[in-house]
């Protein structure tokens, strides 16, 4: 199996393929259909590392990103979807909103 992210960050090659997601639509189903104990282990995994990653994906222009990096990257904006499930709410789905959804139609890129 080739890497998705860079070499530096192979620590955190085992969340690549579930997490390293392009929109935020992929990114808020894949926390809606995940466990919070597993939403837990990417978390407690990437935050630690978050700032060096962003400092890895700041070399790159966000229109001309490396794939190992934009695959970082969106790695990143998935551990700031889960954040709210885990520092506040302890469960993926917003407390209180009842059948309520928000669908985007653009989002910037990359």
């Amino acid at each position: 199996m080739e890497s998705m992210l860079p070499e530096a960050f192979a620590d955190l090659e085992p969340f690549a393929s579930k997490w390293s997601l392009a929109t935020e639509g992929e990114r808020y189903a894949e926390r809606m259909a995940t466990t919070m104990p597993e939403i837990q282990a990417f978390y407690d995994a990437v935050v630690p590392r978050a700032e060096e990653a962003i400092a890895y994906c700041d070399k790159y222009p966000l229109d001309d990103m490396p794939d190992d990096a934009l695959h970082l990257l969106h790695l990143l904006y998935s551990m700031v979807q889960v954040s709210f499930p885990v520092e506040c709410w302890g469960q993926p789905k917003i407390p209180d909103t009842g059948a309520a959804a928000l669908d985007l139609i653009s989002e910037p890129g990359p």
